[in-house]
């Protein structure tokens, strides 16, 4: 059996909000449409563009943390990381909008292609940021810790979210917009597959990368050496 090579576990999370961020701005230039969950911040950047989608996007994830420590009366000190991480990744979409996604042409083929490597690289953002054994974004944390709380079926709580976004999106779309913008096929497809294809990726990483916290790997080296140290004595 092929040992398995360590993959530090901060490293997992940094690349996953790259990649992530990156990936869901070049989704949006594809013009298929966008998962539910990032259509809720876009949407709110065009009904009220005086804010950037990249703000928007941490103020409704910040908003998700507010919402799970009042209904579940729990606060953890996770939560202040999963805050903070939500600002950088609004940072990051900004970024990458400006510098790169708004440069890129625009055609049939180039928007299919922009898709296809947008939603690959979202799905192993999304796989790294699951396995990085760090606290996560609030999107994450909100879908987790929530059911969790009131015995809640993951699957069943994940599917009212989702679609309790898409409605969100589509009335403030109708109100505001008086069309429906970011929901399209890719929508669909992302609903439908971005969960068989995350743990593929999973199973994938699984099989040549076990994820552990630097501080964890920190920890267990001070360990042994104390018992070396012991040993001796």
């Amino acid at each position: 059996m092929k040992q398995k090579k360590r993959f530090t576990g901060e490293l997992a999370l940094v690349l996953g909000l790259i990649f992530n961020s990156f990936a869901s701005t070049l989704m949006i230039k594809s013009h298929f449409g966008i998962s539910s969950i990032t259509s809720v911040p876009y949407v709110l950047s065009l009904a009220f563009d005086k804010l950037t989608y990249g703000t928007w996007n941490y103020i409704f994830q910040c908003f998700l943390i507010v919402m799970l420590v009042v209904l579940t009366r729990q606060f953890k000190i996770g939560y202040i990381i999963s805050f903070l991480l939500a600002i950088v990744f609004g940072y990051l979409i900004d970024f990458f909008n400006v510098n790169i996604i708004e440069i890129l042409p625009n055609g049939i083929l180039l928007n299919t292609i922009y898709f296809i490597v947008s939603f690959g690289v979202i799905s192993l953002g999304m796989s790294l940021l699951l396995n990085c054994k760090t606290p996560v974004l609030p999107t994450d944390t909100f879908t987790r810790d929530f059911p969790a709380h009131f015995n809640i079926p993951y699957k069943r709580s994940k599917t009212v979210f989702d679609l309790s976004c898409l409605a969100f999106t589509i009335v403030v779309s109708l109100i505001f917009l008086r069309k429906i913008v970011g929901i399209g096929v890719g929508t669909v497809v992302c609903a439908f597959i971005t969960g068989k294809v995350v743990s593929c990726i999973n199973s994938f990483i699984d099989e040549r990368f076990y994820f552990e916290s630097i501080f964890t790997t920190l920890k267990n080296k001070k360990a042994n050496k104390n018992e070396i140290i012991e040993d001796a004595n």
